[in-house]
């Protein structure tokens, strides 16, 4: 497998370090590596089996004409973009297979299916989400925890409160309470609370090292590479049945 990394972080840097045998180059405007580097995937002349992207939301133009170009799959993994950008990306998986997740851990597409089974059978109980995240952080919440909203909103008619500071009334039964912490350098954790009388059930994801994210993404292009043109997820990906892709 030839990977090209797009976006050179702190979870790029993981991703060569995991998969150095499988980097052929590396797309990044302000760092040198140890493997080609270009300033955009345009300038690179290395053919690749799948690119990984851990950039910006400015740079999806970029890379969805690269990949339809090229027919190259893409794995997502930005965070940070708005629902017609969200739209761009499932427009160019009619052509191309591309994987995109706001988190690349299988424990969150673990705690998902765990949502599945709880949020039903929880009707009583009011549900909180906290997420925390390392101070350099831009976006808030996290694209992760508008994931679990979504998986959770499937399920149950809620509509999301980023903040009671102007709000003097109690909260309503179809409310969900959206937090957001930024800090230190803490890699991401994200909690579900579901709380009820006299009771309360805490449904949490702990990310200990950027590492879970990089080697996520490795083992996602992998299975990505055999697919057709669709869009995949978490909950698709590692599917046998191909019909499974959102189109």
């Amino acid at each position: 497998m030839r990977l090209a990394i797009h976006g050179f972080g702190a979870t790029g840097q993981h991703i060569l370090e995991l998969a150095r045998d499988e980097v052929v180059a590396v797309v990044d405007r302000s760092r040198e590596t140890e493997v080609p580097t270009y300033r955009t995937l345009g300038e690179m002349k290395e053919t690749v089996d799948a690119v990984i992207d851990f950039s910006h939301p400015s740079q999806l133009t970029n890379l969805l004409a690269y990949g339809i170009e090229n027919g190259t799959p893409l794995v997502i993994a930005t965070t940070g973009y708005s629902e017609a950008e969200l739209g761009r990306i499932k427009k160019a998986a009619e052509q191309i297979p591309i994987f995109q997740s706001y988190n690349m851990s299988y424990g969150i597409a673990l705690m998902q299916q765990l949502l599945k089974l709880i949020v039903p059978l929880a009707t009583n109980y009011d549900i909180e989400m906290i997420e925390k995240h390392h101070n350099k952080k831009v976006d808030a919440p996290s694209g992760t925890a508008e994931l679990l909203l979504r998986t959770i909103q499937e399920l149950r008619t809620v509509h999301p409160v980023y903040e009671r500071e102007s709000t003097r009334e109690k909260r309503g039964t179809d409310e969900i309470g959206m937090h957001s912490v930024r800090g230190g350098t803490i890699f991401g954790e994200h909690e579900v609370l579901f709380a009820g009388t006299d009771e309360l059930i805490e449904l949490k994801h702990t990310a200990l090292s950027k590492k879970v994210f990089a080697a996520g993404a490795i083992k996602a292009a992998a299975a990505l590479i055999q697919k057709p043109a669709g869009l995949y997820t978490l909950e698709t990906l590692y599917t046998q049945e191909d019909s499974h892709a959102t189109n």
